[in-house]
């Protein structure tokens, strides 16, 4: 990514560029990232191609000023951190259902992320789990970890792979070797045409906010603030493309739909 497009990139997250690539400014950009670029679905039911490459990548979320699910948004902010300075290995990972099941390979996409200085710590960086940690978590930290999202602890897992769990419940599962973003093709195709996949049964946009958390669930305004929920019904399409215009700042020509099929 040249100078350019790095620059484009922190303005679309409201930052500066980091006078070093140190821990701090890490927790910064992923905050940043987390508030401004929007956890969302809405290409799967608009009938928009997914590429995970990095220039559609960017040119979606930087110049387009779109969100995306994990692959993405962590596939992206993979780029820029590289861009600038930092070192980033892209880990696989599965997801663990709510009935106790670890989803599909290549499930979610996260980032184990380094700083020059090696005293800096290793890093799990993630923008695109939705309502997860607002900070990186230490790799290497088998305690708690306090995070504005809650308590979360990594755990020892089978076969040299960890566990990410927040409020003692377990969110998904990491397997430390390193991937490529071409790795992810199968999870992405899996997740934007199964029957059988959330993503499909259902449209979200979501983004961290100052108090909170906003969130257009299909034709519902859903919005926490200071952990206290309230849903609002959004009438009519035009409604619906200002609700995504003015909170989520994606401007789109026609309502996306859940198909019936």
């Amino acid at each position: 990514m040249d100078t350019r497009r790095t620059e484009a990139y922190l303005r679309r997250i409201g930052a500066e560029r980091p006078a070093h690539p140190d821990a701090a400014a890490l927790r910064d950009l992923q905050l940043r990232h987390l508030r401004t670029v929007p956890f969302e679905n809405l290409s799967i039911h608009l009938g928009e191609d997914i590429v995970l490459e990095e220039k559609p990548l960017l040119d979606k979320i930087v110049d387009g000023r779109r969100g995306g699910f994990c692959y993405e948004l962590n596939g992206a902010f993979a780029v820029l951190l590289e861009a600038l300075g930092y070192r980033v290995t892209r880990l696989q990972a599965r997801v663990h259902t709510p009935d106790g099941r670890l989803g599909i390979p290549y499930d979610h996409l996260a980032l184990r992320v380094v700083a020059p200085d090696p005293d800096d710590g290793v890093w799990l960086a993630d923008v695109g789990f939705g309502d997860h940690s607002h900070y990186p978590l230490a790799i290497g930290e088998r305690g708690d970890q306090e995070d504005p999202g809650g308590t979360f602890r990594i755990v020892e897992a089978a076969d040299g792979d960890f566990d990410v769990l927040r409020d003692g419940k377990p969110q998904y599962r990491l397997d430390q070797r390193p991937c490529a973003l071409a790795d992810f093709e199968a999870g992405a195709w899996y997740h934007r045409t199964s029957p059988a996949s959330h993503f499909t049964q259902s449209l979200v946009c979501s983004r961290l906010t100052d108090e909170g958390r906003i969130t257009l669930s299909g034709r519902t305004l859903v919005t926490t603030v200071a952990g206290e929920r309230t849903e609002e019904a959004v009438r009519g399409d035009a409604g619906v493309l200002a609700a995504y215009r003015d909170h989520f700042g994606i401007t789109l020509d026609r309502v996306p739909e859940v198909s019936a099929g």
